[in-house]
């Protein structure tokens, strides 16, 4: 019988390439393949080659990925020459399986040689398009990829396809999404086809992936580029506050969680003429002229501010301090250069194993302090530092809300001490707790004499107390006087019988005061509100 990939694909049944998959991969369970290309390559060039994408990615498959050779078994002229061949797949396409037979290539050479022939590299290059054609082939067929910018109608048009075909996509990328990403930054040829392989969730699509083109075709008719923004989880990335005028303005913003995001979105800057913008970089474009101008006036108006700023916190690696267009109800927030590393790719370095910290700290980028000059914490603050620049409680609030934008924007304090020091020092202002007052020193011995053993009322009870009897236990002024007696009891407790309620504990006392202001302050306050957008 001729093999399989001698033959016509108009000619070969589906079962028979299942068939033909499982013998190849000696792979007998029930799963299919996802996807599988047949074709002849003619010209200078000439072969026959079966390619699969297999249902599940191997373990392994990833954590090798620089020494994994193809899973591609190549024939010369029908006779099997080597199943590992390097150079007929990149890296990133490793994980396909299938065979490669030419009658071009010599048979008379060493594998050595053989991987140096021209001729090899000719085949390299269409089965990367062939393979990639075959992956876009899976997105096509998907239902669920389907470019729409009107749901409306969507469902009943899903309904006609296929459903064996539904969500084959998702699949795919669960598997072999990193590998897709891998190739972005490996194969620049192929990088735009690549890039419309890429899913990733965003602040409109829930739970589900998108592509590049679902978002682009939805873009706001004023909306010239396209916003993401990198991170750990999609929690918290919806409520960074670097997002916060986009989100009010009702622009999508792509969630980027992969740590191998921030290495793609470096060499990805621009899709389909669209640029491509960080949200937790410096320079970000929102709205237009009349926007621009409106921020150049702010900028006059709070340039005192801004430079007492940036001196106040001239011993903390900062660039500069400028009022914000992307905040819209946080005070304060932090970014980085264009160039510079985000609060995420300083994350991601410093997880790395065999990363020497030191050197990492000396390659973070200098921050970038943006504030709201809306919000009426900085307008406060403008306020008083116009009346006195060397106002002790401007320059603390000043260092705080630095230090909070840094944890809110995703930075990791250099110093949590301080910051923890600082916000004590805040509790105690609330408190009306003296600033200087000291810890007290816990004492060395116990006076035996002050302890209750409150215990020994229960050796007290009778013994003839039924079961469901209840005896109302005794008042606390009864029990110190039976265990203490007399006057002295009661003058201990500090309870006066005839006023239960008052006791010298709840007197007109410093302890009182402090008591009720304690109250006071655990009130929840009036929520600020920030002034409507200029």
């Amino acid at each position: 019988m001729k093999a399989i990939w001698l033959r016509n694909p108009k000619e070969v049944t589906p079962e028979e390439y299942i068939s033909f998959y499982r013998s190849l991969t000696k792979d007998f369970g029930d799963d299919k393949p996802l996807a599988w290309t047949h074709f002849n390559a003619e010209g200078d060039v000439e072969f026959k080659s079966v390619l699969f994408v297999p249902p599940k990615a191997s373990p392994e498959l990833f954590d090798k990925y620089y020494t994994n050779a193809p899973q591609l078994k190549l024939y010369i002229r029908r006779i099997f020459i080597s199943d590992e061949i390097e150079d007929l797949l990149p890296k990133y396409l490793a994980f396909l399986k299938g065979i490669v037979d030419s009658d071009t290539l010599p048979l008379n050479v060493s594998r050595e040689m053989l991987q140096q022939h021209n001729s090899l590299k000719t085949i390299k290059k269409k089965l990367i398009r062939k393979a990639l054609d075959m992956i876009k082939r899976i997105m096509d067929d998907d239902p669920d990829e389907i470019i729409s910018e009107d749901e409306d109608g969507l469902e009943e048009e899903v309904e006609e396809q296929t459903s064996e075909k539904k969500g084959k996509y998702a699949e795919f990328w669960k598997e072999y999404g990193k590998f897709i990403k891998m190739g972005i930054l490996d194969d620049t040829t192929n990088g735009k086809r690549l890039a419309k392989l890429i899913r990733f969730q965003s602040s409109k699509s829930g739970e589900k992936l998108i592509s590049f083109d679902q978002y682009v075709a939805r873009m706001k008719p004023d909306q010239s580029y396209i916003y993401f923004i990198t991170g750990q989880d999609t929690n918290q990335l919806e409520k960074s506050p670097l997002l916060e005028k986009l989100l009010k303005k009702e622009y999508e913003v792509i969630y980027f969680t992969d740590p191998l995001d921030e290495y793609v979105m470096q060499h990805l800057t621009e899709y389909e003429e669209k640029k491509l913008q960080d949200a937790s970089k410096d320079n970000l474009k929102i709205g237009g002229k009349d926007s621009k101008a409106k921020t150049k006036e702010l900028a006059k108006a709070y340039k005192k501010l801004t430079k007492w700023w940036k001196d106040i916190l001239s011993g903390e690696n900062l660039e500069s301090v400028k009022v914000s267009t992307r905040l819209a109800n946080t005070p304060t927030v932090v970014v980085t250069s264009k160039t510079g590393w985000s609060s995420n790719m300083e994350r991601v370095m410093q997880a790395q194993t065999f990363v020497d910290s030191s050197k990492v700290s000396h390659m973070k980028s200098k921050r970038i302090l943006e504030i709201n000059p809306r919000h009426p914490i900085i307008q406060e603050l403008r306020q008083k530092i116009a009346v006195d620049p060397e106002d002790d409680v401007a320059r603390q609030a000043a260092a705080l809300l630095y230090e909070t934008a840094l944890i809110e924007s995703g930075f990791t304090l250099d110093d949590p001490k301080i910051f923890a020091s600082r916000i004590h020092s805040v509790i105690k202002m609330n408190l009306n707790v003296d600033p200087d007052a000291q810890v007290q020193e816990e004492a060395d011995e116990v006076n035996k004499d002050d302890d209750i053993d409150f215990d020994d009322n229960e050796k007290t009870k009778p013994d003839h107390q039924e079961e469901g009897h209840v005896i109302s236990d005794p008042e606390p002024v009864d029990l110190l006087t039976e265990t203490l007696g007399g006057k002295e009891a009661k003058e201990a407790s500090g309870i006066d019988n005839e006023n239960p309620t008052s006791s010298s504990f709840m007197g007109d006392g410093d302890e009182a005061q402090v008591f009720k202001e304690a109250v006071e302050f655990s009130k929840p306050d009036s929520m600020l509100s920030v002034n409507d957008e200029l």
